[in-house]
């Protein structure tokens, strides 16, 4: 049986959707950049018009799509697969195009370690190399989980096939009972990547912003790592914000204070929502956002950010940024994730 075909109305592309691919993976992994943020069903960047053939949806309840969306038709690409020839309308754009072409291999997991009491570090390699830009996630498949899982990575592009993961046990997760209770070294998984479109500009002459919380952390280290590594804190700065619920979830500070420049070009900057009344935290308290908004030297809009977290603290970034301080959109990036 042929693959099917997919035609996009909207701009007259076309692409093939290959065994095990979502309409939206094979449309990235044929170069054409439909819109997408979490590739997992939360987001809703990916919906389209079905204008002819069938889809299986893979998750009816995808929280990316309202009921009026529902009433009008429309799909979310990341959780269709065609069941032959489509005609589709949705929206694409060049920032979407991936500057690395995702790809589908095995990997063996390595290594772990422990960050805080419910973020770990997992560590995989891949026979070929690992190729993704500071800040990207990639889709994991595990054993017994019936759908990819999203988890960003904390380490940079390498030779060696090494790909970094730090996840927070989610109670009840499928996808981190798996990774924390089932798997161990030398276990295979299935990896799909790389994805998402919040990473690193190194191009931008801009100091940097990066604002993370719970899991949060991987993507920033990454850009962090990236950051030091091409060279960019030469002439800039990195500010890193860390927002933590309580004192034992503070952390990074450690992987930051290995990098060239900690503490005079690189300087990190953690908050904690709820410090408890034992005198324990003695730093900054309340909402991540609040507090970029007050250490920050100088004008908002002479920065770049990037930043990765829970969705409240994502959303209030977002509006204090844009709203409270007419920051452009194009300096601001992040992946929604739900």
């Amino acid at each position: 049986m042929s693959n099917p075909i997919i035609l996009n109305e909207k701009d007259g592309s076309t692409f093939e959707q290959h065994e095990g691919d979502t309409l939206l993976r094979a449309a990235l992994r044929a170069g054409i950049g439909l819109s997408y943020e979490c590739n997992s069903g939360g987001c809703g960047g990916c919906k389209f018009e079905l204008l002819q053939g069938e889809v299986e949806t893979l998750w009816a309840d995808a929280p990316g799509l309202s009921e009026r969306d529902r009433r009008r038709g429309r799909h979310l690409a990341c959780q269709c697969k065609a069941q032959g020839p489509l005609h589709i309308k949705a929206a694409t754009a060049a920032e979407y195009v991936p500057k690395i072409v995702p790809q589908r291999q095995k990997a063996q997991l390595i290594g772990t370690s422990d960050i805080t009491h419910d973020l770990r570090e997992f560590r995989f390699r891949s026979v070929s190399g690992a190729s993704f830009l500071p800040g990207q996630f990639a889709m994991l498949d595990l054993p017994g989980v019936d759908a990819s899982r999203a988890y960003s990575l904390s380490n940079t592009a390498n030779d060696d096939g090494e790909w970094h993961f730090q996840v927070r046990r989610v109670p009840h997760g499928k996808g981190t009972h798996v990774l924390f209770d089932k798997l161990a070294c030398g276990d295979e998984i299935g990896l799909d990547g790389p994805y998402g479109v919040a990473w690193l500009r190194t191009d931008s002459p801009r100091d940097i912003v990066c604002v993370a919380g719970g899991s949060g952390l991987a993507p920033m280290v990454s850009i962090a790592r990236g950051a030091v590594e091409a060279g960019m804190l030469k002439n800039r700065k990195l500010y890193f914000f860390y927002g933590a619920r309580t004192p034992r979830d503070v952390c990074g500070r450690e992987m930051l204070a290995q990098l060239e420049g900690f503490g005079d070009r690189i300087v990190y900057l953690p908050v904690v929502s709820l410090p408890g009344d034992d005198g324990e935290w003695q730093g900054e308290t309340g909402y991540v956002h609040d507090l970029v908004s007050r250490a920050l030297p100088g004008n908002l809009t002479g920065y770049e950010f990037y930043f990765a977290g829970p969705p409240p603290m994502t959303q209030a970034l977002q509006e204090m940024l844009m709203v409270g301080h007419r920051v452009p959109f194009e300096q601001i990036h992040f992946d929604r994730f739900f």
